[in-house]
């Protein structure tokens, strides 16, 4: 798990799934709520809420694991339900760094 960067991504949805392949994790802002969008062991894909932690201080799962990043994207999440795609257009993005 990286620390979230400060400046905020300028991606395109299309852009995403790249991104993702190449990086493996993004936070995403929606609707006053923080997530991590991360791949677990570079095999399936999750979201976890940023706003809750686990007993070894990690992002709590909101959503199932599934293998592929196209069936990621449609995925719903979290309390409401939507996916990435359905929030993707009030959604902010930002790198997940190495903390210094």
């Amino acid at each position: 798990m990286g620390a979230k960067a400060e400046e905020k991504l300028e991606i395109s949805l299309d852009e995403l799934t790249t991104y993702l392949h190449a990086n493996h994790s993004v936070y995403m802002d929606v609707d006053g709520a923080s997530y991590y969008l991360t791949d677990a062991n570079d095999r399936y894909w999750r979201v976890q809420d940023c706003s809750k932690l686990n007993e070894k201080s990690h992002y709590v799962d909101c959503s199932e694991l599934v293998p592929t990043i196209s069936e990621f994207l449609h995925l719903p999440f979290g309390e409401e339900g939507k996916s990435i795609t359905d929030v993707f257009d009030g959604a902010e993005f930002y790198a997940s760094v190495k903390p210094e």
